[in-house]
């Protein structure tokens, strides 16, 4: 059963022994119209499904390659031996999936690229695929990071690559298990967390992620964070895939928040093998089983409706409409300055107004011409209204507090006279 489950999902490195043939040919001539030709001829024309999704995952350009490989010759000299020797890892990788099968018998095989990327990201996933980006993935101490942007070689520092490549293709694998992404703060955490716990239990690996460890020793910070940021949405880069550039100062604390949910849910189940079917099948559209899942682990120090609740309580409002009342009849045509007041000042910034559920049709053609009061409890805009019409406009809830905290949507609706 092991061989036949192993041979149904095969790793799969020529997009590697590609990019380096490539490699010697683009570095030996200095004619970057040849570099290019030599790139798409010997690299990007002979691309599996893997490194063609890797491409469109994120968006790689031919332009991109070409300066990588030109301008950090010795990063590319020092890694290349590791990619060219990926097939010493498929063993500790195959191993690893066969505990994954043992601990989820569902498991689904899909095949694992090995390409090269231009360093964003060391592996993603499909429903169809697993793909590593190998220049970061299979780096490890030896690896000449000093080239690289500054901003990119913490990653090497922090992560120790090669020596986590089996965990890695573990939790792309689980990826490829899980049903489709919500995008909101809390579905982005619990897909990738689940997937990071899943993995570090199958391997019997400890994360390689600092937020894991971080998040621990920091618990009832990074929780008290999470929850102002929860309902934001203009804050989830703040937890997901970003830089640093949160108030807790760390990065893919989010990660931390899904490990949490996911570790608690298994150690409380009396049948584990249910509790990772529940986690890896978790159904992020239906918001009652999300509800259960988190609740039942008392991370939070309230359950989510609870907490929705509240949020909702913080919301400023459109308080009043001039020179008009909202729903008035008969307005005259022309040109109008129509002004918003708000329950409290907003940021002085954000704005947004869309069409109403009638659509484009009924929206007023809409003026450049806006103003914030000097206290930006006020906001005019200018429309110009024609005769005999009925007219929607939504102000949306891009308009906010300066903690981020969201208007609720508020419906214009008026019609005009002859």
């Amino acid at each position: 059963m092991l061989g036949t489950f192993l041979h149904a999902q095969p790793c799969v490195a020529t997009d590697v022994v590609h990019f380096w043939e490539a490699y010697d040919k683009i570095t030996a001539t200095p004619d970057t119209v040849q570099q290019l030709a030599l790139l798409q001829q010997y690299y990007l024309a002979k691309a599996t499904p893997g490194l063609v999704a890797l491409q469109e995952a994120r968006n790689y350009t031919p332009t991109e390659y070409l300066h990588a490989i030109n301008d950090y010759p010795e990063f590319w000299r020092s890694v290349r031996s590791n990619t060219t020797a990926v097939q010493a890892s498929y063993p500790a990788i195959e191993a690893a999936l066969d505990r994954l099968r043992q601990l989820y018998p569902a498991l689904r095989p899909v095949p694992i690229y090995f390409a090269v990327g231009v360093f964003r990201t060391n592996g993603t996933a499909t429903k169809d695929m697993v793909m590593i980006g190998s220049e970061l993935a299979l780096a490890d101490d030896a690896t000449v990071i000093t080239e690289l942007p500054a901003w990119r070689q913490p990653f090497f520092r922090e992560y120790e690559p090669l020596k986590n490549i089996a965990l890695l293709c573990t939790h792309e694998y689980v990826h490829t298990q899980q049903n489709e992404l919500v995008e909101n703060l809390l579905s982005m955490c619990l897909y990738e967390g689940i997937a990071e716990f899943v993995s570090c239990t199958a391997t019997g690996m400890p994360s390689n992620s600092p937020a894991i460890a971080i998040g621990k020793a920091r618990q009832e910070e990074v929780v008290r964070q999470f929850v102002k940021d929860l309902f934001l949405m203009s804050n989830n880069y703040d937890w997901m895939w970003g830089e640093n550039r949160n108030a807790l100062k760390t990065r893919d604390l989010g990660y931390y928040i899904g490990y949490e949910i996911a570790e608690r849910h298994y150690q409380a189940a009396k049948d584990p093998q249910r509790a990772i079917r529940e986690l890896i099948e978790l159904d992020f559209h239906d918001e009652a089983a999300v509800e259960r899942l988190v609740d039942g682990t008392r991370l939070l120090p309230a359950p989510l409706r609870k907490l929705n609740r509240a949020y909702e309580k913080q919301r400023p409002t459109v308080v009043s409409m001039d020179p008009f009342r909202n729903g008035a009849k008969g307005i005259s045509p022309g040109r109008v300055q129509i002004t918003l007041t708000f329950s409290e000042p907003l940021n002085g910034y954000n704005t947004g107004l869309d069409f109403g559920p009638l659509g484009e049709e009924h929206c007023p053609r809409i003026s450049p011409n806006r103003t914030w009061s000097a206290d930006n409890k006020n906001w005019t805009f200018e429309v110009d209204l024609e005769p005999k019409r009925r007219y929607q406009l939504l102000i949306s809830n891009n308009f906010r507090l300066e903690s981020g905290v969201r208007l609720k949507p508020y419906l214009i609706e008026f019609t005009t006279g002859s």
